[in-house]
């Protein structure tokens, strides 16, 4: 994995404290508005990106261009109604928001160009790659993998006792998922890209609909 420039740092980095920072301040929102305390008691409720992100994810977004946020703690017995409907809908708020920024955004660009165009060059590249890290932090998230986002939608929708039987997946879901990433560097034929193909369509038809290309 090659390390990304300071010219690439400059437009990688202030996008993902957005795009992380909107993604965990919709989770913690969310659950706060179903009745649990805890986001708020931890002061999850903010954009304040300095509360959410992590040491280590931000480490590792600087050198790797790739990282993540804070996850935001709840308590499912708070919850109001079902917990498990609950939970996929305070899981299914941070992909959601990441895809409702990006939309506003590349609605900016399309109704006022002139006006961002006469914008320095380094925001309007930022901005425009904000958009593009939203999208695929969006479609990321909605892998029915834990400790995704999609894998706790995926267990509210499905009957209770299908989705007792993805149970397990709690445990090994992580392995799972840094295997997947793990693979495309492995000499040989183990050196397959299982994520790209999955991630790569979604998120190409998301940006031709929100950029036109």
């Amino acid at each position: 994995m090659s390390l990304p420039s300071l010219d690439q740092l400059l437009l990688i980095v202030p996008a993902f404290v957005i795009a992380i920072t909107i993604h965990e301040a919709s989770h913690a929102l969310v659950a706060t508005l179903l009745g649990d305390p805890l986001p708020k008691t931890q002061g999850r409720l903010t954009l304040n990106p300095l509360r959410h992100l992590d040491p280590f994810g931000s480490i590792l977004l600087i050198i790797y261009g790739f990282g993540w946020g804070k996850p935001v703690y709840v308590d499912g017995r708070y919850f109001r109604g079902n917990p498990v409907r609950s939970m996929a809908l305070v899981s299914l708020a941070g992909p959601l928001s990441n895809l409702l920024l990006a939309g506003l955004q590349a609605v900016g660009l399309r109704i006022a160009p002139q006006a961002l165009l006469g914008a320095p060059e380094l925001f309007l590249a930022i901005y425009t790659y904000t958009i593009l890290v939203n999208i695929v932090l969006a479609v990321f998230n909605m892998i029915p993998l834990p400790p995704l986002d999609g894998f706790s939608i995926l267990m509210g929708v499905l009957p209770t006792k299908l989705a007792s039987k993805l149970g397990p997946l709690y445990r090994y879901g992580p392995v799972i998922l840094l295997a997947l990433f793990i693979l495309p560097g492995l000499p040989g034929p183990l050196g397959i890209d299982v994520l790209g193909p999955v991630i790569d369509p979604a998120r190409l038809f998301l940006q031709h609909l929100f950029l036109g290309w």
